[in-house]
């Protein structure tokens, strides 16, 4: 048993040592992060319009819905 204790603290330690050297980001930073990932999510499993704007703060959302607008009237201009 000793052994298996002794391995386990040793991981604990190293995994403490990987966190503690690890930079902290900052908020845009994780809100970028947590972003990929959600749309990562949103292509994935095909979440609706709506799903994607309630993630994101009411500007953001307002936002990316004017991305949306603004790339489909690009490509029927494109078609037309």
């Amino acid at each position: 048993m000793p052994v298996q204790n002794d391995a386990f603290r040793r991981f604990q330690e190293e995994l403490a040592a990987l966190e503690k050297s690890k930079k902290p980001l900052t908020r845009e930073q994780q809100l970028a992060v947590a972003r990929t990932e959600f749309l990562d999510l949103q292509r994935r499993y095909a979440l609706s319009i709506a799903d994607v704007v309630a993630f994101f703060p009411e500007e953001e959302g307002i936002g990316y819905l004017q991305q949306l607008i603004e790339a489909s009237s690009t490509k029927t201009r494109r078609k037309g």
